[in-house]
């Protein structure tokens, strides 16, 4: 897999499309820390997706476990 800096990711934006449309994952890193990764497109839509922080926006939904009394009671116990 093919690992490079952000600003040479920039630089070679077109052949990482490519390599990707060629089935090849790029990892892109900024300072050395890898931060995002460049993957073919049928591997995405392939993978087993869970919730998705999209399909919660607006709905709080799964933020405070399934008893939100209990939740929210634990965290003020927390600070008496």
């Amino acid at each position: 897999m093919l690992e490079l800096d952000a600003k040479e990711a920039r630089r070679r934006l077109p052949e990482l499309l490519d390599r990707a449309h060629a089935g090849k994952a790029s990892i892109i890193k900024k300072r050395g820390v890898p931060y995002a990764a460049l993957v073919p497109l049928d591997r995405r839509l392939h993978e087993k997706r869970g919730v998705s922080l999209i399909d919660l926006i607006g709905s709080g939904a799964g933020l405070w476990g399934d008893d939100v009394g209990r939740t929210n009671s634990d965290c003020r116990d927390e600070w008496t």
